[in-house]
């Protein structure tokens, strides 16, 4: 079996064309990514408001209250629970309440998408978060909503209990969970450098003018025999 002849020559010449591009290019690349990474980071950093995190978690028992999860089975079974009690946690029967506990000048609609409520790694807890511009606003509403669930529950699905394992609290120490400004500053920088680097490219193969003799030579596939130079004319004529 005859092994296939590739002509890598080609493509060698079209790689050193492409890195000679990129040299020609390095300030206007750098420029780019530097500027886009700055303008993405100080964007990020001031003109975005920062978001803070509250959350709690409740852990859910298939069996009435005051009776420990002893088996694999019962385990199972409060892990569905879970699934099916975070639905209801997002509900309006829970949060109608809360906006009214709290007096919220909101609806259940926009209250609903700022909270999330999981079953965490699939086990029988869940967690309960919500991200607001006002930490404190976060923290009293996800407080308030473990004061109203557990009754809509039990009331609701008659079946099992939940009980809260940690409380209402500020994610992340405190300090605000987005945006982040780091990483905005980074994806500006890869969006520069992708930019630049098409920007310099379609330039330079578009322009179809020889620039050098090499060009000539390689672009026609004839030998070159001489080059007419060019002539200042006023340099020209004070010689004459």
């Amino acid at each position: 079996m005859e092994a296939k002849n590739v002509d890598t020559q080609g493509i060698k010449l079209d790689f050193g064309k492409l890195l000679d591009i990129v040299r020609k290019n390095i300030v206007t690349i750098i420029l780019s990514v530097v500027i886009l990474a700055v303008g993405f980071y100080v964007y990020s950093k001031f003109f975005i408001p920062k978001q803070y995190e509250a959350s709690a978690t409740l852990i859910v028992n298939n069996l009435p209250d005051e009776t420990n999860v002893v088996n694999n089975s019962e385990i199972t079974a409060a892990q569905n629970l879970a699934k099916f009690y975070s639905i209801i946690i997002k509900s309006d029967n829970v949060l109608d309440t809360v906006i009214k506990n709290l007096g919220l000048n909101t609806k259940p609609e926009t209250l609903k998408s700022s909270i999330d409520v999981s079953t965490v790694n699939s086990t029988q807890i869940i967690s309960i978060s919500m991200r607001h511009t006002k930490s404190s606003y976060a923290k009293e509403v996800v407080a308030e909503i473990l004061n109203v669930a557990p009754d809509v529950i039990k009331k609701e699905v008659k079946v099992g209990s939940v009980k809260v394992v940690s409380k209402s609290r500020i994610s992340n120490g405190g300090a605000p969970v987005s945006p982040n400004s780091f990483r905005n500053g980074m994806i500006g920088g890869l969006i520069g450098l992708v930019l630049s680097l098409a920007f310099v490219f379609v330039r330079e193969l578009s322009n179809n003018t020889f620039k050098t003799e090499d060009d000539i030579a390689q672009s026609l596939g004839i030998p070159l025999l001489g080059i007419i130079p060019s002539v200042d004319t006023k340099e020209f004529n004070k010689n004459v």
